[in-house]
């Protein structure tokens, strides 16, 4: 089809409309999977951006399409596709799912959704403790009546890469915001103490972030390894070859999650019971004040989440993390 590119055409079955944010996507994962073991044939509609990051998951046909695809246009490529449409949010994918005529059309029964659904899915009920995001995606396919309990459904991706021992990652940027970010001078006395240790850095930019990464290199002499993440899908094989990834909260942990690289992520004003990466071998620190968590990518007090949490837990974390490897 012209302007969407697919892994595999599937007449039929279920496309999935993937969520935009990275995090989100990897939360998803579980799901997209328990749907792909159903049988019925499933696809999943993506911005171009992660379409190597939906291709690394077998069985799934993978359609993407450009950022500045309009949703009147991508309708058009896929009418008389598919039976079935699942939504799990607003945007183009959706729109063009909706314009495209999709008969049956299924997604969370949420406000925001309704309009665009034709069988919305009840949503757990309000009050429970708080659990983690993957729940959101897992209980709509439960409701389906799938099983979501296979071991598999949570392995990371498999890139068939070997990791090199003693490497790690800084990932000292986050694109949810400057209040995500643990301040420039805790990293470059992280990073000397790490190599004094023995491990093998590199760092992480984003364009999306604040340039600490930038900064960082620049304070370490400019000789480490710099990988410019853009677009994110393009660091998974980076990711899959470290030994540990260190990183604020952000997209980068949680990919390095999906490809099974231990990550430790240093929190701030989100909550990582809700959002933490998906996996038993990572660890999270963070500094619990009054304030947190706020959720704000900007903090309108003293960033006293990020400037309280110390060198010497994250170091000790590090440590932790190298011995349960």
């Amino acid at each position: 089809m012209p302007g969407v590119t697919t892994k595999a055409q599937t007449a039929g079955g279920m496309v999935i409309a993937a969520p935009g944010r990275w995090d989100e996507a990897c939360f998803a994962v579980p799901a997209v999977r328990a749907f792909v073991a159903s049988g019925i044939g499933v696809g999943v509609l993506c911005a171009a951006s992660q379409r190597g990051f939906w291709e690394r998951l077998p069985g799934l046909a993978v359609l993407d399409f450009p950022a500045n695809m309009k949703s009147r246009v991508l309708a058009g490529e896929l009418a008389g596709q598919w039976q079935t449409a699942l939504l799990w949010e607003l945007g183009v994918a959706a729109d063009a799912c909706v314009r495209a005529k999709i008969a049956r059309r299924l997604g969370p029964d949420e406000r925001a959704l309704k309009k665009y659904l034709t069988h919305p899915v009840p949503l757990a009920a309000v009050g429970r403790p708080l659990e983690h995001r993957v729940r959101h995606y897992l209980a709509v396919a439960e409701t389906l009546g799938l099983d979501t309990s296979r071991a598999e459904f949570f392995a990371p991706a498999a890139l068939g890469l070997p990791r090199h021992p003693q490497s790690l990652l800084l990932g000292p940027d986050s694109d949810f915001g400057p209040s995500h970010e643990w301040p420039l001078v805790r990293w470059v006395e992280v990073a000397q103490a790490l190599q004094a240790a023995g491990w093998s850095l590199s760092i992480a930019g984003l364009a999306q972030g604040s340039r600490v990464a930038a900064m960082l290199l620049e304070r370490l002499g400019g000789t480490l390894p710099y990988l410019k993440v853009e677009p994110f899908a393009a660091a998974l094989p980076v990711l899959a070859e470290q030994a540990l990834v260190l990183a604020v909260d952000g997209s980068l942990p949680h990919l390095a999650a999906y490809v099974g690289t231990p990550c430790v992520t240093l929190f701030g004003p989100n909550d990582p019971t809700w959002k933490r990466p998906l996996g038993r071998s990572h660890a999270i620190l963070r500094r619990h004040v009054p304030c947190a968590p706020c959720f704000l990518a900007k903090c309108p007090m003293d960033g006293r989440c990020q400037n309280e949490l110390s060198v010497a837990r994250v170091l000790a974390a590090v440590g932790e993390r190298a011995q349960y490897g």
